[in-house]
């Protein structure tokens, strides 16, 4: 069994590499996207020995399907329904950072360091299919938790969404946009997408740990970490572009960074006379 499970885990490792390697090395413009783990993950239950007649597997793979889909439709929503229509700007800072030396940066900044990425994190999956174990109570909680997450996630981007594509009609317009989205789900966290995404990753590793692998917390940590450092570009940026910058240290100070919480009570900068 260990074996084969060694052979699995160096399949899933390598059959990516060539494609990947083919690809970088006759495209003399690749536009990095962002990584989209939860679509993989969907792909999982049909390599990794799904046993029939357990709750705890149907409902794994139902959750997963559903992420999946959640994730890839926000992506393309966001996109324009055009797939690959732009560059995420974070790859898009690294290019313009290295220059020439980024097309072999990336291979190991990007795409292998995201196929490891995405081994990991998709871990409890293979647990879950290679388990008899009936289910329980703690099976319940993941799976609360991964619905939390999906509901989370799917109501922060949609909001996002909304207001974005609200700025650039106002934009259009040549009229002022609003510097910083604090409705919904906004008005309590400053990144509640990240929570549901969190969330969703977290109650995976639920299941596995509840099945005795424990160590697969690994995934969902680093993933954490990630998410923590995104957070960290993400604020940066926004405090870099003055048309919002004194709107969102206002917002920074009012709201929570992940966890939903009450808003602080800040007044407003005074101006200063001219």
């Amino acid at each position: 069994m260990a074996g084969g499970n060694l052979k699995n885990l160096v399949i899933a490792f390598l059959i990516p590499l060539p494609s990947i390697l083919f690809y970088i090395s006759f495209v003399p413009y690749r536009p990095v996207l962002d990584r989209h783990p939860g679509n993989a993950s969907a792909l999982l239950p049909r390599t990794s020995g799904v046993r029939g007649g357990h709750s705890e597997i149907g409902v794994a793979v139902a959750l997963t399907w559903v992420w999946s889909v959640r994730l890839t439709h926000n992506y393309l929503r966001r996109e324009g329904w055009e797939l690959g229509k732009r560059e995420d700007w974070r790859f898009n800072e690294m290019r313009s950072q290295y220059g020439k030396t980024w097309w072999w940066m990336s291979f190991f900044a990007v795409y292998l360091s995201q196929q490891v990425f995405l081994i990991g994190i998709c871990l409890p999956m293979h647990a879950i299919h290679s388990s008899n174990q009936p289910w329980g109570i703690w099976d319940l909680v993941a799976a609360a938790t991964c619905i939390a997450g999906i509901v989370i996630a799917h109501f922060a981007d949609t909001q996002l969404h909304k207001f974005v594509s609200w700025n650039q009609k106002l934009k259009k317009l040549g009229e002022p946009t609003i510097p910083t989205l604090e409705d919904g789900l906004w008005r309590y966290s400053r990144h509640p997408n990240y929570l549901g995404e969190q969330l969703w990753w977290w109650g995976l590793y639920l299941f596995a740990w509840n099945l005795g692998q424990g160590w697969m917390f690994v995934g969902p940590l680093v993933n954490s970490l990630c998410l923590g450092y995104v957070t960290l570009l993400v604020e940066r940026r926004m405090l870099k572009q003055e048309h919002r910058a004194q709107a969102y240290r206002m917002y920074q100070k009012r709201t929570s960074v992940w966890i939903p919480w009450f808003r602080k009570a800040v007044p407003e900068p005074k101006e200063k006379d001219t």
